[in-house]
């Protein structure tokens, strides 16, 4: 089972490389697979057992991800303080639309979950 999930990311990583190769030489391989995987999630309406087997097998090591970019901070500290102001800025700036899109997808998924009651 566990095979058969990790065909299926790889699948879609490998159709992923292949699309960038061929037409969207400005995305990365891996995210286009990884948009087709959600397109597909989306389409079936369902994960199948093999695929969410493999994903939180996966999950497990998702902290071992996070160590090179926590390297790459403390090697270029000097540029992370020279734009420091920057930096902040766009966080900040990005901090503030996630937020209001997560309120408003919330009110949305009320509203939603609403009128689903409304008609039972």
């Amino acid at each position: 089972m566990l095979l058969r999930g990790f065909t299926v990311l790889v699948s879609f990583q490998l159709l992923g490389t292949g699309l960038n190769a061929l037409l969207l030489p400005k995305l990365p391989g891996p995210i286009i697979g990884l948009v087709l995987l959600f397109a597909c999630l989306l389409l079936t309406r369902k994960v199948s057992e093999p695929l969410d087997l493999a994903a939180g097998g996966l999950l497990r090591y998702l902290p071992v991800l996070l160590l090179p970019p926590a390297v790459g901070v403390m090697v270029h500290f000097a540029d992370i303080r020279a734009d420091l102001w920057a930096i902040a800025g766009s966080l900040v700036i990005s901090l503030i639309i996630s937020l209001v899109f997560a309120g408003w997808l919330m009110q949305m998924l009320i509203n939603r979950q609403q009128k689903r009651k409304e008609k039972a």
